[in-house]
């Protein structure tokens, strides 16, 4: 086998340090997360709630733009489901572990780009940036861990081994 292509492999990242890990923790946690908020996407109060921050976001405006306000949000749920469904699947199967853990964090890479286009976000009572407002500055803030929490999980889910002839 080419030893560039054994460089890296996919595992379940609970298995990356042991039976009992913190990872289990994270990946059930971002379960959770994902199916609420993914859920929540197929109400009104959720599509009406999201829709600033999806109309201002150059990267996702052409959602609201080609679905509009429900069916951008309806959009959103689906991939959060699906990331949510990659996660479960990941506890067993290691591409998933990967695949859910990098959705992950794409979607929490993106939602932090909603700092720099939601209009808000800066308090201007405190002074502006980096005084934030609690909606929807704190709100978006949360995302911060949630993001590391995601590629954590990344990670251990893709393991670096070193090439058979520098084994020791």
């Amino acid at each position: 086998m080419n030893a560039r292509a054994n460089q890296y492999r996919l595992q379940i990242a609970e298995k990356s340090v042991g039976s009992l890990s913190v990872f289990a923790m994270l990946r059930w946690a971002l379960v959770v997360v994902f199916l609420w908020f993914g859920a929540m996407k197929f109400t009104a109060y959720e599509a009406n709630g999201i829709a600033p921050f999806i109309i201002n976001s150059p990267i996702m405006s052409w959602l609201h733009a080609l679905f509009g306000t429900q069916g951008a949000s309806y959009v959103i749920g689906v991939l959060e489901l699906s990331t949510a469904a990659a996660l479960i699947i990941g506890a067993f199967q290691p591409i998933f572990s990967a695949l859910g853990a990098a959705m992950s964090a794409a979607t929490y890479f993106i939602t932090l780009t909603f700092f720099l286009s939601t209009p808000g976000v800066a308090e201007a009572m405190a002074g502006g940036f980096p005084g934030i407002s609690a909606m929807p500055g704190q709100f978006l803030l949360k995302d911060v861990v949630l993001l590391a929490a995601s590629l954590c999980l990344l990670l251990a889910s893709v393991q670096t081994s070193k090439p058979d002839a520098q084994r020791s």
